[in-house]
């Protein structure tokens, strides 16, 4: 187990330039291009968006921590830079990621429990035998190589709370937008703690004076999880900055003398905005029927 991020497996091996990535997706639908052609999907981002509430609600049925939730998500994504997801039962993938990261996370949860449960909420998609959650873990495990340790951006956001002088809604905010990041390839392609300062920049430069976010998409999809995240976050004792554009100013003088790779945080920032722009496409109808399809049609369910 890697000390910190740039030792770790998460930074030797499963980080990506954006072409990589793309060039890496390709060639997985390449191999199999009638099938692809037979049973298109949505944008990967509104998938993402499809598997992280199937997620959520599976975790909130087993009071599933969020960074449990979060390291079950970057399984889902290393997964399917390796598989194609018309060759799985999605469902079945994301239980087991769930399972297997709640174990990584020192959260264990019993086997015959999560399948139950999930079955609860795909009961067309889970199996009941609970050899075939097993025998699906040792396949994700597998195909990540066994390197199964992921480091957050949660840690930064804590460590920055008291140094930027961060108030507690700016807190809750960018932890928030930290959660949504998980919907993004930027678990792949940048480092966690790029990630954090991102969030606190929106949570600082979005939010004006009375706590109600600008922009008219930005609003519903970065608020969408801050109902949970704050339940999660330690609630450390600081004296922020008297007003927001103190803070702005101090985290702006903090950035300006430090290290951080200032086109990764552009870019990161840019990649948020997208998919909080994209959000509003989203169908959670569509996402629903177009795996059930492929998944029936391709016997998956068995």
């Amino acid at each position: 187990m890697a000390a910190n991020f740039w030792a770790s497996t998460q930074r030797l091996y499963w980080q990506y330039s954006k072409e990589e990535l793309r060039d890496t997706r390709q060639e997985l639908e390449a191999r199999d291009h009638a099938v692809c052609q037979q049973f298109p999907l949505p944008e990967v981002r509104l998938l993402s968006i499809f598997f992280n509430q199937q997620l959520v609600k599976l975790g909130k049925r087993m009071s599933v921590r969020q960074q449990a939730l979060a390291t079950a998500q970057i399984y889902v994504r290393r997964f399917y830079t390796k598989v194609n997801v018309r060759d799985t039962n999605p469902y079945l993938i994301l239980a087991t990621a769930l399972y297997l990261a709640c174990k990584t996370e020192e959260s264990p949860q019993y086997i015959r429990v999560l399948v139950n449960e999930a079955r609860t909420l795909w009961p067309d998609f889970i199996p009941s035998d609970v050899s075939k959650l097993g025998e699906c873990e040792f396949y994700l495990i597998s195909e990540m190589n066994s390197q199964l340790i992921v480091h957050h951006p949660y840690r930064t956001l804590q460590e920055l709370q008291g140094r930027l002088g961060l108030g507690q809604d700016d807190v809750s905010l960018a932890w928030s937008v930290i959660n949504d990041h998980y919907l993004t390839d930027l678990p792949l392609v940048v480092a966690p703690h790029v990630v954090a300062i991102a969030a606190i920049s929106l949570a600082l430069t979005l939010k004006p004076n009375q706590g109600i976010l600008q922009g008219s998409t930005i609003p519903a999809a970065a608020l969408a999880n801050l109902a949970q995240a704050p339940r999660e976050m330690p609630q450390a004792k600081i004296n922020p900055a008297k007003n927001p554009q103190d803070r702005v100013e101090h985290f702006a003088k903090w950035l300006a003398e430090g290290e951080v790779d200032i086109q990764a945080l552009v870019d990161s920032t840019q990649e948020l905005i997208s998919l909080y722009e994209l959000w509003e496409q989203y169908s959670e109808k569509t996402c629903k029927e177009q795996i059930s399809r492929f998944v029936k049609a391709r016997g998956l369910d068995k």
